[in-house]
């Protein structure tokens, strides 16, 4: 009983979610989500070894499905008032926080390096259809821009 919090009326009555405490780790503001999440994914053994699991577990474990999906991260761009930039970042959900704030999720935000977005599901080729030439690719982005106006 002793270690019983007492919450604000207001707290305990609150129904709706709450905002996401993900921060700028350059200035420590608030960071506006502009974007939705993109999944990640492991499809090589080595990848679930650096995420704590096993070398025989990992191994099996691609071995049956292929691709695992990484629950608890994802790539996501965020807005930064400070910077005044938008800027993609490499999301973990760490876990809930027993401090005050009680059911809170923290989470650890890195800015997300180019090989991760190969791992990333619905994401589209950045380079495009490597069947095309680069000739055809140049000439489509042209004849759109020129085609767009009304």
């Amino acid at each position: 009983m002793k270690n019983l919090k007492l919450l604000k009326r207001c707290d305990r009555n609150r129904k709706r979610s709450k905002r996401r405490a993900i921060y700028c780790p350059i200035h420590g503001c608030y960071l506006h989500s502009v974007s939705q999440k993109y999944k990640l994914f492991a499809s090589h053994p080595g990848q679930l070894q650096q995420k704590g699991i096993g070398r025989q577990n990992a191994k099996i474990l691609i071995a049956s499905q292929t691709a695992v999906l990484l629950e608890n991260e994802w790539l996501e761009a965020f807005w930064c008032d400070e910077c005044q930039q938008t800027k993609w970042y490499h999301v973990e959900q760490l876990g809930k926080s027993t401090d005050q704030n009680i059911g809170r999720v923290s989470y650890s935000i890195s800015l997300a390096p180019s090989h991760l977005w190969e791992q990333a599901v619905g994401v589209d080729e950045a380079r495009g259809n490597p069947s095309v030439s680069e000739f055809t690719r140049r000439h489509a982005r042209m004849a759109k821009y020129k085609n767009f106006s009304i």
